[in-house]
């Protein structure tokens, strides 16, 4: 696994771009916790993080490139419509999709709906200039602490993972999943 510091992914930006546009796995700092991605048009590296994480089929979020990829690709209500002024921020929000081939079905298999994350974090911008949306999910196997640090990273993980970019510890928790998908709001604090 390589490793990159802030900086030099900041520097490397279109290399860091082109390793993700060619579906390689990584491990990322965010707004809140690290995640581990790839991009989310592609098949072979969401099983590759399902298999790291031993998630079968839970639904990933995705971290999306803008709030017009978000109204191109989901259906918001008007109760939708005001949350997705909570972004960017440390929230999630889970909406149906309009567009299935805005993500591979491997992302939330058997549902209509998926989870969109535009973190308030500079590697955002990474995501936002490359104009795909990326898997945003916590670096751990199912029922285990998420990371915090890459000095905490669980070796079965690092053994699998194809580059990292390291910030240093994080303090934070995973974001707050709003649920809107349905007739009701559902808000799960994490």
């Amino acid at each position: 696994m390589q490793i990159y510091t802030a900086d030099e992914a900041k520097l490397k930006k279109a290399e860091i771009q082109s390793r993700i546009v060619r579906g390689q796995v990584f491990i990322y700092p965010t707004d809140t916790i690290y995640g581990i991605g790839c991009s989310a048009k592609l098949s072979k590296g969401i099983q590759k993080i399902r298999e790291i994480k031993q998630r079968p089929d839970t639904p990933f979020s995705v971290m999306v490139p803008s709030i017009d990829w978000v109204k191109e690709n989901c259906i918001l209500s008007k109760e939708a419509e005001k949350y997705l002024k909570e972004l960017p921020g440390p929230v999630t929000l889970i909406l149906k999709t309009k567009n299935g081939a805005a993500v591979a079905k491997e992302v939330a298999p058997g549902k209509d709906s998926v989870g969109v994350r535009i973190p308030d974090h500079w590697f955002h911008k990474i995501v936002e200039d490359l104009d795909i949306p990326i898997i945003t999910t916590s670096v751990n196997k199912a029922g285990k602490m998420f990371m915090t640090s890459l000095d905490n990273l669980d070796d079965d993980i690092r053994e699998k993972v194809d580059f990292a970019i390291d910030e240093g510890e994080k303090k934070g928790k995973p974001s707050k999943i709003i649920h809107l998908e349905g007739e009701e709001v559902k808000i799960r604090e994490r």
